[in-house]
């Protein structure tokens, strides 16, 4: 049985944690900051849990994270 390439990008994207969730990354953090509200930009930083129907998707892409 061969090895299995993981997706590069998604393993950029996305870490497993202890309890095997996999956790992301928030959206809206690159530019056009002037406009959003410090509360919101640091709420922003904080990592998210991926969707319970794109959780099956992110784990064959990164079988060995």
């Amino acid at each position: 049985m061969p090895k299995i390439k993981t997706n590069r990008g998604a393993a950029k994207r996305f870490k497993k944690t202890a309890s095997g969730s996999i956790k992301r990354g928030q959206s809206h953090r690159r530019h056009i900051l002037t406009k959003k509200s410090t509360k919101r930009k640091r709420q922003l930083r904080s990592p998210a849990e991926l969707a319970k129907s794109d959780v099956a998707a992110a784990r064959r892409m990164i079988p060995y994270a």
